[in-house]
């Protein structure tokens, strides 16, 4: 649609600075200049014949405000036309050409001013709508305080900073980077990432993200991510995705709108030329004036809006709860899910292993095994390496240095030490490497039965495993419960970990079917399977090992922003604040959005069809009446999308209330009790 079109609106094609700011606030202030002088000049010729004047003295000021306002109106008409896409208000365009050749220049014109208000109200909505994209970004502080080697603070841009780069806040600030607490502790409101209104507790070592803001205490910050690259970014990169997106049903609307255009101009004809042969000289007056009302109110003013109104309501339901999704698309096609896939480890579980068991084989210590599964694990991003690590710090092991590294994904990793090759990783990897540690690899696994085995070897020689658990996240059983009443007939889990570990999980959360032990491209092929046969499915996963089947899935769900980058930007939507509840809550949202749709479009077209009767028959015969019929369509249309924004309220509100409870439980002093002998 060309600028000045009637639901035109601002369009968000880029990172939105200060000047873009400035140049979209001018253009709406240009449009309300223009519908202010147009009305003025209608108001003076409505007073003039109110008052009586001569109608040449009063119908000029309603020309030449006509006219004000109706030229850039035909030109962008003119430009959808001519594009082959015609809308609604391309036929409201033309209508007022037409009154103005039939002399009725106050009704055009007034008509005219209308389009320009409901343009008006639109591009403020939608200007509205990237102010809190704006808003989104002005989170990020531009300039950050760089902690130099010597200690001394330098204020600097964004960016100046790099990865490893130290930068100092203080209380009451927002972060500007991703990082890694290095020096302080503090409390940390991440309401504007995950939707949580109780903050966190951080101090060494927690991960924090730009946007959110530093409460109580100074903490020192090494970056991990700046910019676009920070969880934030991401965010305003789905955003912006998300905005520029069109689904299959939206591409319709506008085919069927460009179509219904012609049919309608049809229509104003024929009603034209048989009341124009009509045998009573009152009805043949009234064939233009019965023609231009057919154009104004057979428009289906609601059609073109059914689709993004909607969508803009849902969008802002499931923010609301930190649900982020990538695109129109996305969410339509989340309508149709009749199958669940989730991965097991950091989705139906926490992902926070650790260290249960050591399992040496004989002759090798534990502290031997942890040792070398140390020096292997110690270049690994994998949940299990972190809580080796951690385990191993514990136990004040220090890793050797390293010559080479391999990642295997699916299997395990190869490092070169001054003490010999190490490989950690399955059981069933390694022993395709050595055959002849079949038998001891089965002894150490019956040791550490139910728990997730990294087996490691040191050359040719098996050590034996360490074993790990992990627990399930908090609404696990709640989720898939409520997945199974929303009506998914298949709930899987497909996962790389041992048959033993995915079925203590799987039994504990109330799966149909598991699939175990299985390399990415097994799980992928597993999927394309479903998909075969006929299955609409959603894959939640959070690793990189989850990314080609959350691209292939019809929905993909990732567990945060802050996990893999792989998963996330293969994933359709992602969870901010990992709750498996907003799954079901997304299925739930994306029904609902297509039942609002549908209810939009059927009444877009039944107000046409009546108004079109009312017109054709005569009953509607005033000028005056045919923009309020013609407003009467985005009314209802807005209205009925608007109810989508509150669904999901009373989750949210019960979710905060969990979260301030379990925050006062935590605050509470904890009575010591003294052991008796």
């Amino acid at each position: 649609m060309s600028e000045t079109s009637t639901l035109e609106a601002p369009k968000i094609t880029s990172p939105t600075t200060a000047e873009d700011s400035g140049i979209n606030a001018i253009g709406l202030e240009r449009r309300l200049l223009i519908a202010m002088s147009g009305g003025v000049l209608l108001a003076a010729s409505w007073i003039g014949h109110l008052l009586g004047s001569n109608e040449l003295v009063s119908q000029f000021p309603a020309a030449i405000g006509s006219i004000i306002l109706v030229i850039p109106l035909l030109i962008g008409a003119w430009g959808e036309i001519t594009k082959g896409r015609p809308s609604s208000d391309s036929l409201a365009s033309l209508a007022v050409l037409a009154a103005m050749s039939s002399e009725m220049y106050l009704a055009a014109g007034f008509l005219a001013l209308f389009l320009w208000m409901a343009n008006l109200i639109l591009s403020r909505t939608a200007w509205g709508a990237q102010r809190a994209i704006r808003e989104l970004i002005d989170l990020t502080p531009d300039i950050a305080r760089l902690i130099g080697s010597d200690g001394a603070e330098t204020e600097v841009h964004l960016s100046k900073l790099s990865i490893g780069s130290i930068v100092r806040v203080r209380p009451g600030e927002n972060l500007p980077v991703d990082g890694r607490i290095v020096a302080g502790q503090s409390d940390i409101n991440q309401a504007s990432l995950t939707g949580e209104a109780v903050p966190i507790e951080v101090s060494n070592g927690s991960e924090v993200y730009a946007g959110t803001a530093n409460l109580t205490g100074q903490i020192d910050i090494e970056v991990t991510a700046v910019a676009g690259e920070t969880t934030i970014g991401k965010v305003e990169s789905l955003i912006r995705e998300a905005e520029s997106s069109k689904t299959q049903r939206q591409e319709f609307i506008e085919q069927l709108a460009s179509y219904y255009f012609w049919v309608v101009l049809m229509v104003a004809a024929l009603v034209w030329f048989f009341t124009q042969r009509s045998a009573d000289e009152m009805i043949r007056d009234q064939a233009a004036i019965r023609a231009i009302i057919v154009l104004v109110v057979t428009c289906p003013g609601g059609l073109l809006i059914s689709h993004p109104t909607a969508m803009v309501a849902a969008f802002a339901a499931s923010a609301r709860l930190g649900i982020m999704i990538k695109q129109t698309r996305t969410l339509e096609a989340a309508a149709d899910i009749d199958t669940v896939i989730m991965d097991k480890t950091g989705t139906l579980t926490t992902g926070r292993f650790e260290v249960s068991r050591l399992a040496p084989v004989d002759g090798i210590g534990g502290a031997d095994l942890l040792q070398a599964a140390a020096d292997g694990e110690q270049s690994s991003n994998h949940p299990l390496a972190r809580s080796i690590m951690d385990t191993a710090v514990k136990a004040k092991i220090e890793p050797h240095s390293i010559e080479s590294y391999e990642e295997h994904h699916g299997r395990g990793v190869i490092a070169r030490t001054p003490a010999g090759t190490i490989y950690v990783g399955r059981s069933a990897w390694l022993r395709e490497l050595n055959p002849g540690i079949e038998n001891l690899v089965e002894g150490v696994e019956e040791k550490i039965g139910g728990m997730s085995g990294v087996h490691v070897m040191r050359d040719e020689t098996y050590l034996g495993a360490v074993g790990l658990e992990d627990k399930l996240r908090r609404n696990a059983v709640t989720a898939v419960e409520e997945m199974r009443e929303i009506g998914c007939r298949r709930i899987c889990i497909f996962t790389g970990d041992r048959l033993s570990v995915a079925k203590r999980v799987g039994q504990a959360v109330g799966v149909d079917s598991i699939e175990a032990e299985c390399l990415p491209e097994e799980k992928h092929d597993e999927l394309k399977y479903l998909i075969k046969k006929g299955h609409r499915t959603l894959v939640v996963g959070d690793g990189i090992n989850d990314g080609p089947i959350l691209a292939t899935a019809d929905v993909g769900v990732a567990m945060g922003l802050s996990g893999s980058d792989i998963a996330t930007n293969s994933a359709g939507v992602a969870l901010m604040n990992d709750d498996l509840r907003h799954v079901p809550f997304l299925l739930q949202l994306a029904r609902r959005t297509r039942r609002v749709i549908s209810q939009n479009i059927l009444l877009s077209l039944v107000l046409a069809v009546v108004g079109l009767a009312l017109a054709a028959t005569g009953i509607i015969l005033t000028l005056w009446i045919a923009p309020f019929y013609y407003a009467l369509g985005y009314v209802i249309v807005i209205a009925n999308s608007l109810r989508l924004v509150r669904f999901g309220e009373d989750y949210s509100e019960q979710e905060q209330a969990r979260q301030r409870a379990e925050a006062e439980e935590l605050s509470k002093p904890r009575r010591r009790v003294a052991a008796t002998a």
